[in-house]
């Protein structure tokens, strides 16, 4: 088969076997892969709850394999077929849970992706366990990683920051399971896939690893919730599904999705800048051997010396040290607690000197 141009079916769904269609496509074309691949659940009898109702598992012929070997050989092929189209400096993320993630993570490994993180989905609303036999299961793994060690790969680290409330974002996630509205269900009312993902993982997954107009990947689209996602947050998508029912749900769903304007996409995205040592502040004559720094109510003092460290009261050091020593803390950001005088005898903060050096790297005035 000749190669599918990329282009050609960005924000479309594909009613086809992800194994044929992904080495069909362009090598290197896609910026992020999201894999919610067959579990091999094998799960045999039927379970009921103890009213002794049905629990809708999951006992559909796409999730079912011979042997652990034949799973194997499956998971072998539509990850290379995977890796083929990623991008080099694209990632991926392939979602599991005991049954298979194990076996998922060492084929990667094999296949030279070098993984990044392990997440845990915590489920906070889980399925009980009914037999009572084992823990409730309450959590999937979701692997993260890439073609290569040395892959410059999206990672917006401030967004996820900011996500969290300013703070560092972990790698276990406290998300709900697909309920609700959001659950596709089919005319009787039962689910129309089962074990459809909730949006907010996706989001979640999105917005740390790609960016606007980048192109996402689900080879097992399902009932869409990448595609879903990926419209709202202005990204495109390429499904495939080799379930026309499938197909059809989410199809209706992605057509319903109002895209988000682009004003609303921008997210924070703080710029690394260059580390700049006190002592080059020194060197550079912004701040002269024996000026005296102060705190900002003048409470402390301590004298600057030509090798760019401070000398206080009690103490001798960095910026940093000697500014917790001041304190009587465990840290300090010396930048920020440490002024000077001006000629007018009007404190200045010594991080404007450091920011001007920043400039001069820059190229700025």
């Amino acid at each position: 088969m000749a190669d599918i141009e990329t282009k050609k079916i960005l924000n479309t769904i594909i009613n086809d076997d992800c194994i044929k269609i992904m080495n069909a496509m362009e090598e290197n074309s896609v910026d992020l892969i999201f894999a919610d691949p067959p579990y091999n659940l094998q799960l045999g009898e039927h379970l009921t709850r103890p009213d002794n109702t049905h629990v809708a598992g999951v006992y559909e012929d796409w999730d079912s394999f011979e042997s652990l070997a034949e799973y194997d050989d499956y998971t072998r092929q539509w990850l290379e077929a995977a890796r083929r189209v990623l991008k080099e400096d694209g990632s991926i993320w392939v979602i599991g849970s005991y049954h298979n993630i194990f076996r998922v993570g060492y084929i990667m490994q094999d296949l030279g992706f070098w993984i990044l993180n392990d997440v845990v989905w915590n489920k906070v609303n889980p399925m009980p366990n009914f037999k009572g036999t084992r823990f409730t299961n309450a959590h999937e793994t979701l692997v993260w990683a890439v073609k290569n060690p040395k892959a410059k790969y999206t990672f917006n680290y401030e967004a996820m920051k900011a996500l969290n409330e300013d703070t560092q974002m972990r790698s276990t996630w406290e998300i709900p399971l697909c309920t609700g509205k959001e659950r596709l269900k089919n005319a009787d009312g039962s689910k129309l896939h089962p074990t459809q993902k909730p949006e907010a993982l996706l989001y979640r997954v999105l917005m740390a690893s790609s960016k606007v107009g980048d192109v996402v990947l689900d080879p097992f689209f399902g009932t869409g919730t990448t595609g879903a996602v990926a419209k709202k947050l202005g990204r495109c998508f390429i499904g495939i599904e080799r379930d026309p029912i499938y197909v059809q749900g989410a199809q209706e769903r992605i057509d319903n999705v109002e895209p988000v304007a682009n004003a609303a996409l921008e997210y924070s995205c703080k710029q690394k800048q260059p580390r700049i040592p006190f002592g080059t502040v020194v060197e550079r004559g912004l701040l002269k051997p024996g000026t005296i720094l102060y705190d900002a109510g003048r409470k402390h003092t301590a004298f600057v010396r030509s090798d760019g460290t401070i000398k206080g009261d009690n103490t001798e050091g960095s910026i940093h040290q000697v500014g917790a020593a001041a304190q009587n803390a465990s840290a300090c950001n010396g930048w920020m607690y440490w002024y000077y005088e001006d000629e007018n005898k009007s404190l200045i903060c010594i991080d404007e000197l450091r920011q001007k050096v920043r400039n001069e790297m820059n190229g700025e005035k």
